[in-house]
């Protein structure tokens, strides 16, 4: 597997490829803002919309792509924009196809995006994730820390409110 970074150009123009990662990730049960069935157009213009997002620099994106080019996983660092958070970013839609897990291509990815953030200089990442998901057990063993569990916080892919737990890790040398 191949880590690289897709400029906005990238994600527009493979935005079906990176559709039918985001669209198997909701088929496969993962809370990711979606409920089930996510149809390959409703998929591919959420993608399409994040370029604009990668253009402006609030969002930065790197793909997984195997040995025969196809997208097999996906992170992105969400940056704020206001001068008094420039120290933060968001882990967000980090997915793996279910064909691909179980190799380690999740906890490679969250390394990427980890490491991208400290060169930045960002020294704090949050995320939140389903209370009691897979992806929890990736989190917690790569060194996050649970911050609290809302309740009900989001309707999992079919339908059915699930609690959400925010996550925090400190990164790269202490602020100040």
């Amino acid at each position: 597997m191949t880590v690289l970074r897709w400029n906005d150009a990238q994600v527009r123009e493979r935005c079906h490829e990176l559709a039918a990662l985001l669209a198997d990730t909701v088929a496969g049960g993962a809370s990711v803002g979606f409920l089930a069935p996510l149809g390959p157009d409703e998929a591919a213009g959420w993608w399409r919309e994040r370029a604009g997002a990668v253009a402006a620099g609030r969002l930065a994106v790197w793909v997984a792509v195997d040995g025969a080019d196809r997208v097999a996983g996906t992170v992105g660092l969400a940056l704020p924009d206001k001068p008094n958070s420039r120290h933060r970013a968001e882990l967000v839609k980090l997915m793996v196809h279910r064909s691909a897990r179980g190799q380690g291509l999740g906890r490679r990815l969250l390394a990427t995006a980890e490491q991208a953030a400290v060169r930045a200089g960002v020294t704090l990442l949050h995320l939140d994730t389903e209370t009691g998901s897979r992806a929890e057990h990736l989190y917690r063993s790569a060194g996050w820390t649970p911050a609290g569990t809302i309740p009900d916080y989001a309707a999992s892919p079919s339908g059915e409110l699930r609690p959400t737990t925010l996550y925090y890790k400190r990164v790269g040398p202490p602020a100040g």
